[in-house]
C-alpha cells in the first residue's frame, strides 16, 4: 500500500504551479484483436489533496496489477468523481481497420489523440490557449489563456504527436493519474472485447480480451480469423514453425 501511495505523490511533485496533470495511457496495442483504446485523465492540485485521493487514492496502480472486479469497482468511483466535477476523463478508440492503416503505433497515438480531445479540443491548441475547464461559464471561458495543464503519457515522448507532453516510463505504475487512465482504458476496451465476443463466438474474447493465449491461437487455427482480428498480428502468428506434423508450436 505505501507503494501505490506514491503514485499521488509523484503527481503532487509535479503539479505545483500547474492548473492541472492529465495523464494519459492505452490498453489493446499487444493483442492479436479488437481495438486499441487509450484514455486522459485530468486532476489537479486541489483533487490530489483532497478526501478521495488522501482516503482512496492507494488502492490505484497500473490496471494489470488489479482485479477485474477492483477496475470494475474504481470505473464507478471515477465516473462519480466526474460527474462530481472533481476529474475529467474521457477515452478514446482506434479501429482494427485503423491499426491496419497506420500501424499499432499510428493508430495508439490517434486513440490517444481522441482521449485528449474529450478534454482539450484541438482548436484551443491551434490558438494557443487552452480551454478552462473549471469555468460555469464554459462558452464564454472556454479560450481564455491560462495557467497550463502538463500531459503525462506512459511510456517514452512520442514522435509526431500533436499534443506537447512529457513521456513518463512505466508512468502507471508512478503516476496516479496516468494509473487512473490505464483503469479507464482497460476497462473500457475489455468491455468492447466481450461485445465482440458475442458477435464472434467461439475465440474466447470475453476470456483472453484478444490476446495471444495458447487457447486463442487454437481457436485462430481451427475457425480462421474473423473480422475483429488484426491481419498484421496474425501473421507473425501463421509464419511460426511446425512440427512434422504440421501443428503448428506454440510459444507462450
Amino acid at each position: 500500500m505505501a507503494k501505490r501511495r506514491q503514485l499521488r505523490g509523484f503527481d503532487l511533485k509535479q503539479i505545483p504551479g500547474l492548473a492541472g496533470l492529465i495523464g494519459v495511457d492505452e490498453a489493446g496495442r499487444g493483442s492479436l484483436a479488437g481495438p486499441v483504446v487509450a484514455a486522459a485523465v485530468l486532476v489537479t492540485q486541489e483533487f490530489l489533496e483532497g478526501r478521495w485521493a488522501v482516503a482512496k487514492g492507494g488502492r490505484v496502480n497500473d490496471s494489470k496489477q488489479l482485479s477485474a472486479e477492483l477496475r470494475a469497482e474504481l470505473w464507478a468511483e471515477f465516473e462519480q468523481l466526474a460527474a462530481q466535477g472533481q476529474i475529467h476523463a474521457h477515452y478514446g478508440v482506434a479501429s482494427v481497420a485503423e491499426i491496419e492503416a497506420h500501424n499499432i503505433l499510428g493508430a495508439t497515438k490517434l486513440a490517444m489523440r481522441r482521449a485528449l480531445e474529450g478534454i482539450y479540443p484541438p482548436t484551443a491548441f491551434e490558438s494557443k490557449a487552452e480551454p478552462d475547464l473549471f469555468s460555469s461559464d464554459n462558452e464564454r471561458a472556454a479560450f481564455q489563456p491560462k495557467v497550463s495543464c502538463t500531459i503525462l503519457i506512459d511510456g517514452l515522448p512520442l514522435r509526431h504527436f500533436p499534443y506537447p507532453h512529457r513521456g513518463i516510463v512505466n508512468g502507471d505504475a508512478r503516476s496516479l493519474c496516468i494509473a487512473m487512465a490505464s483503469i479507464i482504458a482497460k476497462v473500457t476496451r475489455d468491455r468492447l472485447m466481450d461485445e465482440l465476443d458475442k458477435v464472434h463466438p467461439g475465440y474466447g474474447f470475453g476470456q483472453h480480451k484478444g490476446y495471444g493465449t495458447e487457447e486463442h491461437r487454437e481457436a485462430i487455427l481451427k475457425l480462421g480469423r474473423c473480422p475483429a482480428h488484426r491481419d498484421s498480428f496474425l501473421r507473425k502468428l501463421f509464419a511460426q514453425p511446425r512440427d512434422l506434423e504440421g501443428q503448428m508450436i506454440l510459444f507462450d
